[in-house]
């Protein structure tokens, strides 16, 4: 089945989370929503509704029981979410009051929905593109400022028209070129090839522009990775707990406490950040904890962040020990050396002598990690070394990995049609290059789609959304 020829049943799902509430929202949505909602309603007659009007009344099973008052919203298509008739009924939250009122309405007629189905059936009455339906379950999911405007930005359709306009270029482009291959037998010319490289120079450019976001999308949308390592007892597990304002991990004065990576995250600065406490770096006999360090040190590789806690208490032997290590291992990364314990020990002289011997921008400073002034002073030099802009509403920020991949092949597709353009390749070469770059673009908005690339996307969703 084309993956515009939809399944065109009536189709009903409970739309708010799982569990009990104050309310729920049970949604239907079909060619026969307003008959068959209708047959288990008792209240104004739905035929006479106008559209985006809320009615209160009860809803029956199919024994004529009253299960619950509800209130019904009606959304008459193509004015709706999936440009069908849906009707909305918020009933009360419990579970059961949920189940039978999606019971009853299947009784009636109605498809219990499939994962993303509302949405999926949203973009193909043309309500949104697919990066906009894709959107709307990143701002489901957002759990900070930052992600939540990226991802409002998309779905409000900024990107779908960028890239849009992409195409609208390319088709003129491309169109001049085939044009000229019709005439080729005559020597005619309707394309200026300095112009034509410019265009397309600047398009590469544009989408170069947006490939490159990705690191600070994918940052925003899944949390700036920050890796807390460093020796056994030097106050790790300590900091993350005063970083969560939670006992979330277990602090002992015995060495090797910590045998495995520990994961929470938290908003810092209207960004979120994934803060990972690792097993204490020390030579061990013991084949539990040694797994933990190779742990340590693959969490240390993947983080954006490394804050490295040195116990004041100890010295410099430990922090001389493992710098090299750090500094190798870290490199392109924003290494912040944290020497802990200052409550107890003092902290300058270390500061100042891993100053001199870590690379030059290598933040370094001394904390208690159990004084909140001092971790809140930590807080705001992790926001700053995590170096993401300001997102505002206007803010176009490539999130999703699937457009990521699209958008790098279709750089490589126009950057091969500028060299060929500059080196003289023959028109039908350039030409195909072209509308590679545009069906890649294209894949991105759903201009260009599969069963398979739909059925994936639309998985993800929630059911009742």
């Amino acid at each position: 089945m084309n993956a515009l020829d939809l399944n065109r049943d009536t189709i009903v799902a409970v739309s708010t989370p799982h569990g009990m509430g104050g309310i729920a929202v049970v949604r239907v949505s079909g060619p026969d929503a307003l008959p068959l909602v209708e047959q288990r309603w008792r209240g104004a007659k739905l035929a006479t509704m106008q559209s985006h009007t809320a009615h209160l009344g009860q809803l029956l099973d199919a024994q004529g029981e009253l299960l619950d008052e509800v209130v019904l919203t009606l959304y008459r298509g193509p004015h709706s979410f999936t440009g069908e008739d849906v009707v909305e009924l918020a009933c009360h939250g419990s579970v059961w009051i949920q189940r039978q009122v999606v019971n009853t309405l299947i009784e009636a007629g109605c498809r219990a929905a499939t994962g993303g189905e509302f949405t999926q059936r949203a973009f193909a009455n043309g309500k949104m593109d697919l990066s906009q339906a894709e959107a709307i379950a990143d701002v489901i999911a957002s759990g900070s400022r930052a992600a939540h405007r990226v991802a409002m930005n998309q779905m409000r359709g900024a990107f779908g028209r960028q890239l849009s306009a992409l195409r609208s270029q390319l088709l003129e482009f491309v169109s001049l070129i085939e044009l000229e291959l019709d005439f080729s037998e005559e020597d005619v010319s309707f394309a200026d090839r300095s112009r034509l490289i410019d265009l397309a120079t600047n398009i590469h450019g544009v989408i170069g522009r947006l490939s490159r976001s990705f690191a600070v999308g994918n940052a925003i949308k899944h949390g700036v990775p920050v890796a807390i390592v460093g020796a056994s007892n030097a106050g790790k597990s300590t900091l993350l707990n005063g970083l969560l304002r939670d006992d979330r991990a277990l602090v002992s004065d015995i060495a090797g406490t910590t045998r495995d990576v520990i994961e929470d995250t938290m908003v810092l600065g209207g960004v979120q950040f994934r803060f990972i406490d690792t097993a204490g770096i020390r030579e061990s006999a013991d084949v539990i904890e040694n797994m933990g360090i190779e742990r340590s040190f693959q969490k240390m590789d993947e983080a954006q962040i490394v804050l490295w806690v040195i116990d004041a208490t100890t010295g410099m032997g430990e922090a001389e020990r493992l710098a090299a290590t750090i500094a190798q291992r870290c490199a392109g990364k924003q290494l912040i050396a944290v020497v802990n314990k200052t409550d107890v020990a003092v902290g300058e002289p270390i500061v100042a002598a891993l100053q001199q011997l870590l690379p030059e921008g290598t933040a370094v400073t001394a904390i208690s990690a159990k004084s909140s002034a001092d971790v809140e002073r930590l807080e705001q030099l992790i926001v700053e070394r995590a170096m993401l802009p300001e997102v505002d509403s206007e803010a176009l920020i490539v999130t999703n990995a699937r457009h990521y991949e699209a958008l790098v092949r279709a750089g490589e597709a126009i950057e091969r049609s500028i060299e060929g353009l500059r080196t003289g390749v023959s028109g039908d070469f350039v030409s195909q290059d072209i509308r590679e770059c545009m069906h890649y673009l294209g894949e991105i908005t759903g201009e260009i789609s599969t069963d398979d690339i739909l059925g994936e996307i639309f998985a993800r969703f929630c059911i009742g959304k």
